[in-house]
């Protein structure tokens, strides 16, 4: 299946550990970054001292240059980072897109693109950093690795930039000074800027995943959109017992959740207020961990109920992507979690001329009492670690800052977001509106894959703007769907947090085992091979394995956080 923006967004979020700061942390990483803490502790510089004084003085950029233009003559500037494999064919690097040769024209910078292999980017960025010979910029999502920027800072790879946003970088500043939550958020605890962010600076931008359900199949069956797990419960029952499908047979899937979004996602448990991993307590301000909480066992009980009754696929835990997608334009499942593109679009278009009646509705995160708000739904931060960095080795820098910073501007947004006026997209009274090689392409390419000829809005060092979602989101499914999904409260979601290497270090050993036992006894606790009543033994175990250790660390981020 071709996958649209929304499922090259998160795709771009798992493979470079968007979110998910509790990732697990390879031993062979944790030991290269112990080499690179030793191999830049000389060169470790004290405070106040330029970052690269030998670099910067090196710089000089002329005065009097036409507009956009940095240097007089050409510059090449290298450039590590990773390629989506859901791109157009033929795309073997960034320079093929439009974007990237719009700006060298307008600049004079070229960039020459390092792209690790796909399957091995991890272990490529782990063996440069140790190499030490580091290209001029490093895009990477900052989370994953070990103490993340601060920690990249103080092995002496990357420099600090926030002198240099300062005087270089007029868009960026411009941007962070209208938006304190912003510089908040890409600063380090002690206040540092090590990158060039990629930046959801609108509400809109932060949701684009939730729950859907068959409209057709709720019409066909005189019912509403359910709010509450009693709802849900009367929905999903009718749906297995029915025949929505209209085909004579019992072969309805009621809901339908990948393993992944089974345990770790919170399209469900949000109803009792909490999530399978590290969230916020609104009530106390402290850090909690969802699975010792008695609400789990709850959610467990109500889990293996349904599980029991038919209404969960029996084979949730080994469905892949394309298993699920086969099952739903096979019009066997009910309900399921989808993003807004890659999910009630893709699908959508799948079924257009195939299903006459098909038709999806996004439903709101489910509570436990009728009328209660949602506690926590999908939020992404508004950064998530990605960013441009400027390694220690860059001999240009001021030059490199004034490019990275060109994509923040009107002119540069515009171009990253939407890509060449005429081709990808053309201004009507003021609003630019995707072209048809982009909405409709003549190859079949979805969406995110036919815009990524022209431009990135999505995971890349840029403010991405609200008009992209918009049309990504054109549908009045996709619409609808996102405004219900917004609804949610969100206040426990934590922020990017912080972590030391030794914080780091200690979190990855801990949650390498809390993670695998919390899968396993998920599916023992859901499929009935381990009894509800032995969920005590269950907290007790993860307790012992050092999980209370962990939530003192996760405190300590948070408490340093809010003191930034």
């Amino acid at each position: 299946m071709k996958k649209n923006e929304m499922s090259v967004q998160s795709e771009l979020r798992d493979s470079k550990k968007g979110r998910n700061r509790f990732s697990i942390v390879t031993a062979s990483m944790l030991v290269i970054s112990v080499a690179v803490l030793t191999s830049g502790c000389s060169g470790e510089k004290k405070e106040g001292e330029s970052a690269s004084p030998s670099a910067a003085a090196s710089t000089t950029v002329p005065a009097a240059l036409p507009d956009g233009k940095i240097v007089s003559s050409p510059l090449t500037l290298s450039y590590f980072v990773q390629l989506s494999t859901n791109r157009p064919s033929g795309m073997n690097s960034l320079n093929d897109m439009e974007a990237y040769k719009e700006l060298e024209k307008i600049t004079g910078i070229h960039a020459d693109f390092k792209h690790p292999t796909a399957g091995q980017e991890a272990n490529q960025f782990n063996l440069m950093l140790s190499s030490g010979d580091y290209p001029d910029v490093i895009e990477w999502n900052w989370n994953s690795y070990p103490g993340g920027g601060q920690n990249a800072l103080k092995n002496g790879a990357i420099i600090k930039l926030n002198d240099y946003i300062d005087k270089y970088a007029p868009n960026l500043k411009k941007l962070l000074d209208a938006n304190p939550e912003i510089r908040k958020q890409i600063s380090t605890d002690s206040g540092e800027i090590y990158s060039f962010p990629f930046i959801r600076n609108d509400p809109y931008l932060l949701t684009y995943y939730g729950l859907t359900l068959r409209k057709d199949w709720l019409d066909k069956l005189k019912l509403e959109v359910p709010t509450t797990i009693e709802e849900w419960h009367t929905v999903l029952k009718a749906f297995k017992e029915k025949d929505p499908n209209g085909n004579g047979k019992p072969d309805e899937i009621p809901l339908l959740f990948q393993k992944g979004k089974m345990n770790w996602g919170n399209d469900i448990l949000n109803a009792w207020g909490i999530r399978n991993d590290f969230y916020l307590d609104t009530a106390t301000g402290k850090v909690q961990y969802g699975a010792l909480q008695p609400q789990f066992k709850e959610f467990l009980t109500t889990m293996r109920s349904w599980f029991k009754e038919g209404l969960i696929d029996p084979d949730y835990a080994a469905t892949d992507d394309k298993q699920k997608n086969a099952k739903v334009t096979g019009d066997l499942v009910g309900a399921t979690e989808v993003t807004v593109g890659g999910g009630i679009g893709t699908y959508l278009a799948a079924m257009n001329g195939k299903h006459p009646t098909f038709d999806l509705v996004g439903a709101p995160y489910p509570t436990l009492k009728k009328g209660d708000k949602p506690a926590l739904g999908q939020q992404e931060p508004i950064f998530n670690g990605l960013g441009a960095a400027i390694s220690k080795n860059n001999k240009h820098i001021i030059e490199t800052v004034k490019w990275l910073d060109y994509k923040y501007g009107e002119k540069g947004a515009m171009l990253f977001n939407f890509g060449i006026d005429g081709k990808s997209y053309t201004m009507d009274n003021g609003y630019p509106k995707y072209s048809d090689d982009v909405m409709k392409n003549k190859d079949g390419l979805a969406f995110g894959v036919a815009l990524t000829k022209y431009a990135i809005p999505f995971g890349a060092p840029i403010s991405q703007d609200k008009r992209y979602m918009e049309q990504n989101a054109a549908l009045p499914q996709q619409k609808n769907a996102l405004t219900t999904w917004m609804k949610a409260d969100n206040r426990g979601w934590l922020p990017t947090l912080s972590l030391t290497a030794d914080e780091s270090s200690k979190l990855a050993a801990v949650m390498t085992d809390v993670r695998t036992y919390n899968d396993e006894m998920f599916d023992k606790f859901i499929m009935g091979a381990e009894p509800i009543e032995s969920f005590d033994k269950f907290v007790d175990r993860l307790n012992k394995m050092g999980l209370q250790d962990v939530l003192k660390i996760e405190q300590a981020a948070y408490d340093r956080y809010l003191k930034r």
